[in-house]
């Protein structure tokens, strides 16, 4: 018989750490400022960005989430685990600056980026990232990395993708230790609009999308991360809302007319906003004009009544937040993201607290005795929801209504 060649011996394949899994090429990784180094898969954009490390427990609105200016400065961690899977639209941003580049700086995630399934889809979930410059690690444990935050506080950290799988870590390493971190920094500026700006869009409905008309009741809204859907909820409960940059002057707010003024969302610290906002909010609330704030705006009007804030261990982010409102006595599921809280403790005489957090006892609401003025922590606007939270755009029409 002819002689017969011996096969050629397979490559070994690289195995995992643990089981005969083979492991995929590390083309992404996250350093934390402890020196902590989590490997995994890339998308979207290539690059290194350094910011905090969050977590965030929704398990719908991924688009709106990374389009949140409130994310400024923040790498966000996924702790349900398919993200993407319903692809990206035009409809389902929530920046209001859309000159701005993005505000999120990176995400995390645990399954690899499958192909869109959604009739809504328009464009591929890792095609859009990549668009807009977010840096996205995929092959991760992300619920040790949350287990990891709630134990040790927000990290800061470096995200960094690189196809072909090429990084100095000592260089990354140093980056994230040496980054100063949230506190002190004044992000509303990067986000906000630099000029006024009509809007006149209201609530999306299954049928007809997205309608348009005007309301009867003008309100301004300062822009301070100010989130689309917050104005669309301010729109279909009657107002006719005009836009104004984070800098807007309290004189020329009120040289408008409004019957009455929105204090927005938005990212950073609210104490670094606060330098040239709070000021201004003094003045409106003298006014005697409603005032209802959001978010930073709720934090940047405590101060403004003479609170104090301060740096939460792992704030709160996610879409099922049980707040209970002390004026109606009910709990409501809410949407939240912020890293920031009020100090209850410093609320003074004539500031009720309104709402607080039952996962932790934290401010989530206030009132100012004897004037049309409240605010709350949480996004009642929240898109995509729950939406137990809507209430709060009547009650502000209402203090509008009365004059």
């Amino acid at each position: 018989m002819p002689a017969t060649k011996a096969p050629k011996k397979a490559k070994p394949k690289t195995r995992a750490p643990f089981g005969d899994w083979p492991q995929e090429k590390v083309t992404a990784v996250l350093v934390l400022a402890d020196g902590t180094v989590i490997e995994g898969q890339g998308f979207g954009a290539e690059g290194e960005a350094v910011a905090e490390v969050c977590f965030n427990t929704a398990m719908t609105g991924y688009q709106e989430i990374l389009t949140d200016p409130s994310y400024a400065g923040q790498i966000v961690t996924f702790t349900f685990p398919h993200i993407g899977n319903v692809g990206t639209n035009d409809e389902d941003i929530e920046t209001t600056n859309l000159a701005a580049s993005a505000a999120v700086k990176g995400l995390i995630v645990k399954q690899p980026v499958t192909p869109p399934a959604n009739y809504r889809s328009a464009k591929d979930f890792n095609a859009w990232a990549k668009a807009r410059g977010i840096i996205g690690l995929s092959g991760v444990d992300t619920r040790a990395l949350t287990n990891l935050i709630r134990e040790k506080g927000m990290p800061n950290g470096v995200i960094a993708h690189n196809a072909k799988g090429k990084f100095d870590l000592k260089k990354l390493h140093k980056m994230a230790a040496d980054w100063p971190g949230l506190v002190g920094l004044d992000l509303a500026k990067d986000v906000s609009l630099t000029q006024r700006m009509e809007w006149d869009e209201k609530l999306w409905d299954w049928k007809t999308g997205y309608e348009h008309g005007q309301g009867k009741l003008k309100v301004v809204a300062v822009d301070y991360g100010l989130k689309r859907n917050i104005l669309r909820c301010l729109a279909s409960a009657g107002c006719n809302v005009t836009v104004v940059p984070a800098t807007a002057k309290a004189e020329d707010i009120l040289a408008m007319k409004p019957d009455g003024i929105f204090l927005s969302n938005g990212p950073g610290d609210p104490a670094a906003t606060g330098e040239y906002a709070v000021p201004e909010i003094k003045k409106l609330v003298d006014s005697g004009k409603p005032v209802f704030g959001i978010c930073l705006g709720h934090q940047m009007l405590a101060i403004a009544l003479g609170a104090k804030t301060v740096k939460m261990h792992q704030g709160h982010h996610g879409a099922n937040h049980p707040v209970k409102d002390f004026t109606t006595g009910k709990v409501e599921i809410v949407s939240m993201n912020h890293g920031f809280a009020v100090d209850k403790a410093t609320l003074p005489k004539g500031v009720v607290e309104t709402h607080v957090s039952l996962f932790d006892g934290s401010n989530c609401g206030l009132a100012l005795e004897g004037k049309p003025v409240f605010s709350v922590q949480h996004h009642p606007e929240a898109s995509p929801g729950p939406q137990d939270s809507h209430y709060l755009f009547k009650r502000f029409v209402g203090m509008m209504e009365r004059g």
